[in-house]
């Protein structure tokens, strides 16, 4: 037997102290009951006293107090049953806590060491090689991918290069050597607002007309 299990106990156990914390619950119910019952009777002989006491008669009121005096007694006795039952509860309840948290310990370590089993960590390393080794290939097919084949493939690069600079060179030389051209001036646009609004004919009266023939015929 473990340790935890002598100190704990197991989950039979765990149900005992259950049940036994019901017998408790249970046990300390019934004490406060005949406690309320004392003190009732306790009130009781006090009443009763008073009623002797004003009938004058001191041996009967003496005989309640007592009554009164042991209800008192088995009061007080039947508070230090309740304060060690109390006492007795909480002791139980912190041990269940305590066992409670024991388990759910034992259980989360169990659980870890079967995640660590399932992932050793030369299955890890294995698996990242693999990783590793596909992506390599990958990159060996993607860059075959990406060479030129056939025709391709037999052109020379610089080559291609001295081409280019030629036809950058004779481009160059004929837009040096093509003339200038002025460019046509664009009209500029008069605001509507503001072009010369010309007059309109008029339209001449015929004495008008007659006035004219004559200075023409003067100047004859």
């Amino acid at each position: 037997m473990s340790m935890f299990n002598k100190l704990f106990g197991k989950p039979k156990q765990e149900s005992n102290a259950l049940a036994t914390l019901d017998k408790l619950n249970e046990t300390l119910e019934m004490l406060e009951k005949k406690e309320n019952v004392l003190l009732k009777k306790a009130a009781t002989e006090v009443e009763k006293a008073k009623d002797y006491t004003r009938a004058k008669n001191k041996r009967a009121a003496i005989q309640c107090l007592k009554r009164k005096r042991l209800y008192e007694q088995q009061i007080e006795q039947l508070g230090n049953f309740q304060l060690r039952i109390h006492d007795q509860m909480i002791l139980l309840e912190g041990a269940k806590a305590t066992t409670e948290t024991v388990d759910a310990l034992r259980t989360g370590a169990a659980a870890m060491k079967a995640m660590q089993k399932a992932t050793n960590i030369d299955d890890v390393d294995k698996t990242m090689d693999e990783i590793n080794e596909q992506t390599e290939n990958m990159k060996q097919i993607q860059e075959a991918l990406s060479n030129p084949i056939g025709a391709a493939a037999d052109f020379d690069e610089d080559e291609l290069e001295a081409e280019l600079e030629e036809l950058e060179g004779a481009e160059l030389e004929e837009q040096l050597l093509q003339p200038a051209t002025t460019a046509p001036v664009a009209p500029i646009p008069v605001p509507a607002g503001r072009q010369t609004a010309r007059p309109a004919p008029q339209k001449r009266t015929a004495e008008e007309d007659e006035l004219a023939a004559l200075q023409a015929e003067m100047a004859l």
